[in-house]
Parts: structure tokens; sequence; C-alpha cells
């Protein structure tokens, strides 16, 4: 039996600006497919053998969307355990490998991040199934990928001897980990034949990873426990206990316990993976042209050579450029050179910095209920296109300093305004005062389209006093 932990909580700063904190790439498709990189690692599990529900551990900002395409899927869960803060991968896989023993059962845990590509699941799989040999053995495994090139921005993994008994599986004990190098180091591990990347992928009994992590950090492992045990149910999520979680130390399983223990065995791959961690990274795994540029959307090129050019909702036309990161979405333009794009994260923290909402949404965002998208703004006014999924409503609100005025435009809309309600259809419009209760249902069968007028002296989010909230927020 195989219980996999998804670790979905990462934000991927250096894909800004189509990921960000509020819509990170693990939820985003990408290469032009129509599923994201979370719901290709959900997939990827029907091809293990023995596996169960998974367990998902997520920011709590993502939990809604991370439901939503699990059931877009038809996939069940275990268990989704939302973090509270982002403490490293070490307390986030201590607490689902809690979840996944919750029934007092000890399966072998599989833990992989949801950002990561693999084009051949058929291969891990295999891989996958030589480690339950391993883990009944009391192995703590982790995947190392075989390079294909020197690589500065992965972590990499020393082999040492064969793992005695297992030499068919080249299964090999794990001498050291290092750090990500410079160009010359890499390049010497890579010749030499004897390190992997370091995956971040890993599987191991769940008994014998709690207890090396008791042995070896007991202040994580209490922590963890303390956090999950008093935490509570909130509809079909799991929240931690804050403070709990908040004492654990920031450390990385890799830190924490892969470093320390003689059981670690690493098992080579290769499997087509990337961690699509930079735009040189998704470069590197995209269909090219013949002149080594990746295009997505509506792009125009004239002497160009290695580029990778993504548009979302305009005409990008380059001319006599090369080896640039070029990336148009509604309310950012990125360019870079293809070497900086590791670098990417610097502009991020610049722009939290300064405090702008690029560094952190998208124009258009994400709710439990459907999407906004703002479409105009200026002093005392915001325009909104609004997106009500069939069955679904806001809660119950009202505002202390703006009110609003909603047309529909598609589909039948259910309003609550103060004790009144009725139905609007397309071209049909209604007023909000400030202060009134109000809320916006679609009771039909096809998405709700409105266009929202906002008008005050303050229009920021953070100005809904909500009063009653079929998804359980405040």
């Amino acid at each position: 039996m195989i219980v996999p932990v998804i670790l979905s909580g990462g934000v991927g700063s250096r894909l800004w600006p189509l990921s960000r904190e509020h819509l990170p790439k693990q939820l985003m498709p990408f290469m032009g497919g129509e599923h994201s990189l979370f719901q290709k690692t959900l997939t990827r599990l029907s091809k293990i053998a023995g596996t169960r529900p998974p367990v998902i551990v997520c920011n709590e900002s993502h939990r809604f969307l991370a439901a939503a395409q699990m059931q877009a899927l038809n996939v069940s869960y275990s268990d989704i355990i939302l973090e509270p803060e982002g403490r490293n991968t070490c307390p986030a896989i201590t607490v689902g490998v809690l979840a996944a023993m919750k029934n007092g059962e000890d399966p072998d845990v599989l833990v992989l991040p949801a950002d990561h590509l693999i084009r051949e699941d058929e291969l891990f799989a295999s891989a996958v199934q030589k480690g339950s040999q391993l883990t009944s053995e009391g192995k703590i495994i982790t995947f190392g990928i075989v390079p294909d090139r020197p690589e500065t921005g992965y972590g990499y993994i020393r082999k040492g001897e064969n793992v005695p008994g297992h030499q068919d599986g080249g299964a090999c004990l794990v001498c050291e980990f290092f750090e990500k190098p410079d160009y010359e180091k890499a390049c010497s591990y890579v010749d030499s034949k004897e390190y992997f990347w370091n995956s971040g992928m890993f599987m191991f009994r769940a008994s014998v990873f709690l207890d090396e992590l008791g042995r070896l950090s007991p202040e994580i492992l209490a922590a963890c426990r303390k956090s999950y045990e008093n935490g509570r149910r909130d509809l079909d999520f799991t929240r931690l206990e804050d403070s709990a979680f908040a004492s654990c130390p920031n450390i990385s399983i890799d830190y924490a316990v892969m470093e320390k223990t003689p059981r670690a065995v690493v098992i080579p791959l290769e499997v087509g993976w990337s961690d699509v961690g930079s735009w040189l990274s998704l470069h590197e795994v995209c269909e090219k042209d013949e002149n080594c540029n990746a295009v997505t959307g509506d792009v125009l090129l004239e002497d160009v050579h290695n580029c990778y050019i993504h548009s979302e909702n305009r005409l990008v036309a380059a001319l006599g450029v090369q080896n640039h990161i070029i990336i148009e979405t509604k309310d950012a333009v990125l360019v870079s050179s293809i070497e900086r794009s590791q670098d990417v994260k610097l502009l991020v923290s610049r722009l939290k910095k300064q405090m702008r909402e690029e560094a952190t949404s998208h124009s258009r965002t994400y709710r439990p209920w459907g999407s906004y998208e703002s479409i105009d703004t200026g002093p005392r006014f915001k325009v909104k296109r609004i997106t009500v999924n069939p069955g679904a409503c806001l809660s119950l609100q009202m505002h202390y300093h703006r009110a609003e005025h909603w047309i529909v435009v598609r589909g039948t809309a259910r309003i609550t305004k103060g004790d009144e309600v009725f139905l609007l259809n397309e071209d049909q419009s209604t007023y909000i005062p400030w202060g009134t209760e109000h809320r916006l249902e679609n009771p039909g069968k096809i998405p709700l389209e409105l266009i929202e007028v906002q008008s005050g002296s303050y229009l920021a989010e953070d100005d809904i006093c909500r009063l009653d909230d079929k998804y359980g927020r405040c």
C-alpha cells in the first residue's frame, strides 16, 4: 500500500509573471496543455499499482483551486492539509505522513512535489515499485535524476556502493548531498558519472521516517504532531494548529533527515524529468522551431534564435534577438536574457517591497465560486468582470465604503438585496447601496457573467464584511 503525499505549497517566483502567489505554477497549465502540473502529478499516480488516495499539503489560499482541479479529474483524496505558513519541506512532509497513518496503518509514503514534469510515467512507476522492495527493509529512498548536462540550478547526490541484494535495480547507498555548484564543479560532477540531480522526491515506510525524524530532529516531530493533532476540520480540509506549526524549524528534509540518516538510498531515474523551476528549464523541455525558439500564443518572429516567447493577450513581435525570455500577460511584460532566468525572483522581491499587486496576484482572481477580473480602475471607481460557476454563490456580505452596480451579460442571477430576493436575466441590472446586505448566486446550469461597477471612497478587497459564507471564509 502506497499513500502519496503531494507537496503543493510553492510559489514558483522564478516563473513570474505567469506564476504568482495567488495562482502558482503547479496550478497552471504549461506547454499548451489543458491540465496543470498538479493535475499531471495526480494522473501519474494512476500508473502506480497499490496507491491510495493522496494527501495534499498546500497553502490556504490555494485550497479551493486544488480541490476544484482534483474534482475536474474525478480524483479522490485522503486529505487536504492547510499550512498556516511555509516552513519548508520537512514539516510539510511530516504532517503528510501523520495524515497517512491516521487510521492506524503504516503505509509506504511517496512524496512528490506538485510542480514537476515527468514525461515517462511508466518508467517512473517502475522505479516506485522497485522502491517498495527497499522500504520493506527500512530504507529511506530519494530519487536521483541521471544528469544529461552540467546544471547549476540543482543540488546533487553522490552515490556509493550498490545496496546489498539490489544490484540489478541500480539502487545505491547515499554518500553525500551537495548544494547547487558553480559551472566548473557541475561539469566535474557530470563527467564522473557518480552524481545525480536531487529531485526532491522520496519514498519510505511511514513509521521508519517518523522514527528517524524523532531521533535526528525531535523538535520537528513534536511540533508537527502537536499541530496536526490539535488541528481542526474546515469543510473538506484540515487546518493545522497555527502556533505549534509556527514553532517548527524552517528546514528541508535533506538537512533534517537525509544528510544524517544511514538509511538513505538513491534510485536513479531517467524519466524526462524537469522541476520547471525557471524559464530556462521550461525552454529546455518545450518543443522548438528550427531556430531553437519555443513560443506560445500570438507570436511573430524574424531573425530570432534560442528564445522563449509567451503571449497571453496580444501580438508579440520580435526582431533580431537571441537568448531571451519574453513573457506577456495582461498586466505585466518580462524581458530577460535567458542566462539570467534564475534571477527573475529578484524582480518579484522588488515588486513586493513596492507593494505592487503584480507580485502576488493576476488580473484574474480565482475564488471558490468562480473568478473576477479587473477591467478598469481610477479615482473612486473600479470595473470588474465577474464569473459565477453554476450552482455557486458569493457570501452574504456588505461594504462600508462602496456601492456596486451589477449588469448581467450572460446567464441568470439570483440577487439578495436587503430583504428582497429576485432574479436578473441578461441585459438587466441592479444597484447595491453601501451598507446594504447582499448576495449573488447562479441558480442556472451555465456560467453567470456580469459586469460590476464599484464606486466609493475605498475600493480594496478588505472592505468586505461577510455575514454568511458556504465556503467557511471569515
